[in-house]
């Protein structure tokens, strides 16, 4: 059950990882680019958490939910004058089929999974210095957090067969960016779960 808000790729020495899954609820995949998707991405999701729990790593899941008040709305929300992925709705529900066993939940209403909650500090709690990043959108959530975690000096490796996006065009630019600049590689799926052994 879920557990609520309680460089190179390959992980230097005493070095310890995580898993970090974003945004696999339903108000994403209801965009047709991402529902053709689901389900390989949940597949590649579950598999990166079957070797994480394998090697005793930690896995994460970042929830977006937002109040219907509008108090935790994002700009272009209340420009917009709606709001949507809603606490206690289906668009809220993780998506069918993911392996959310054993897993902590990170509660967020921006695209990064650490800005406004306690991201870091739970890492660093747990020893973690390198994530593995999976889920959706790549372009937008994965990305921002992604950049927010070398901010934060995390490693990042970006598990691409287990991510998704509603722009390739727009995901594989940020990746390139993200990979280049910022030296976070982008991992096959065979990869992205040896990071585990």
């Amino acid at each position: 059950m879920l557990r609520s808000d309680a460089g190179s790729a390959v992980a230097g020495a005493g070095a310890r990882i995580a898993l970090l899954i974003i945004d696999m609820q339903n108000a994403f995949f209801e965009d047709e680019a991402l529902a053709g998707q689901q389900q390989d991405i949940v597949a590649a999701c579950n598999g990166l958490i079957e070797a994480a729990h394998g090697a005793q790593a930690p896995v994460l899941m970042a929830l977006t939910e937002h109040l219907q008040d509008g108090s935790t709305w994002t700009r272009s929300m209340l420009d917009d004058g709606q709001g949507f992925i809603f606490r206690g709705t289906r668009q809220a529900d993780v998506v069918a089929g993911l392996h959310v066993e054993e897993v902590d939940v990170v509660t967020k209403v921006r695209d990064s999974a650490f800005f406004g909650t306690d991201l870091a500090a739970r890492l660093r709690g747990l020893g973690v210095d390198h994530l593995v990043l999976a889920g959706v959108s790549t372009h937008s959530c994965v990305a921002q957090t992604g950049a927010d975690a070398f901010a934060h000096d995390f490693q990042v490796s970006y598990a691409r067969d287990a991510m998704g996006s509603t722009n390739q065009q727009y995901a594989d630019a940020m990746l390139e960016i993200l990979s280049d600049s910022y030296r976070q590689p982008v991992v096959g799926q065979a990869e992205a779960e040896a990071l585990f052994a």
